[in-house]
């Protein structure tokens, strides 16, 4: 046989254990082991690999797992490290293909708290801030005008909704209803690198929502006025009033870092 070919032979072996053994650590219930491999060893494996991600995910999702008790956690790790296939070889993404994981994958337990996948976002929120670039400097920002001009929101300020009230969970406080009406935060990295959860008014959330956007063109002014509008506010000048106050907050504390002139 050509030495080339003999070489292909190998690679094609190699690989063919490769994917084996890459199997069997996913699910090593369905797929047996490559040929060879002392079982001694490959447990060593098994435990590694999967510890490493329950050691991380647990790490951040520590009142998940709490609630749902070591065992139920034990088997959501399990299923996650067999069946999600991630899009990103970055370990630091773990926790946000999880979430993925759970809201588009998981089928609860039928015991299971309708509130898990909110309550692991919201777990999330701080780490995934923490790991966010800082915004890139803009010379075109200037500080002017927040009602005439078009404010614009750091990317490092984020705005949720939750139906649950996540920020009160824990193992002794477990709502078994959603909300009436949703619970709005504004959670945001400051200058000083730490994270901050803010929670918000109704309206306070609507106007972040129309301003929040990248490269926002909005005024201020012309936000508020269609809050007015959606309230049906006889009085719109107080709706634009009491807005323009909250936009010069969120500027004080570098969640608006200025307008475009």
């Amino acid at each position: 046989m050509p030495a080339n070919a003999q070489a292909h032979v190998r690679l094609s072996s190699l690989r063919e254990q490769q994917v084996a053994f890459a199997a069997h650590l996913r699910d090593p219930d369905q797929n047996p082991a490559p040929s060879g491999i002392e079982d001694r060893r490959m447990a060593i494996y098994r435990e590694l690999f999967v510890g490493n991600v329950n050691a991380f995910l647990t790490g951040y999702f520590p009142i998940v797992k709490a609630i749902l008790g070591e065992k139920v956690w034990q088997k959501l790790i399990r299923s996650f490290y067999r069946d999600h296939a991630s899009h990103t070889p970055l370990f630091t993404e773990l926790a946000s293909e999880f979430l993925d994981y759970l809201a588009n994958e998981h089928v609860p337990e039928d015991d299971e708290p309708g509130f898990i996948t909110e309550l692991a976002h919201y777990e999330w929120v701080e780490g995934g801030l923490n790991l966010a670039p800082d915004p890139k400097p803009d010379e075109t920002l200037i500080d002017g005008d927040l009602l005439e001009q078009a404010p614009q929101v750091s990317p490092v300020a984020w705005l949720f909704s939750y139906h649950w009230p996540v920020h009160e969970i824990s193992v002794d406080n477990q709502p078994a209803e959603p909300l009436a009406e949703p619970v709005h935060f504004l959670i945001y990295r400051n200058t000083q690198d730490s994270v901050v959860f803010s929670r918000l008014n109704p309206i306070s959330a609507r106007l972040l929502q129309l301003i929040g956007e990248p490269g926002n063109t909005t005024s201020g002014k012309a936000a508020l006025t269609q809050i007015a509008v959606e309230l049906q506010h006889a009085q719109p000048e107080q709706v634009i009033a009491a807005g323009h106050k909250m936009l010069c907050d969120w500027r004080a504390k570098d969640i608006i870092l200025g307008t475009y002139a």
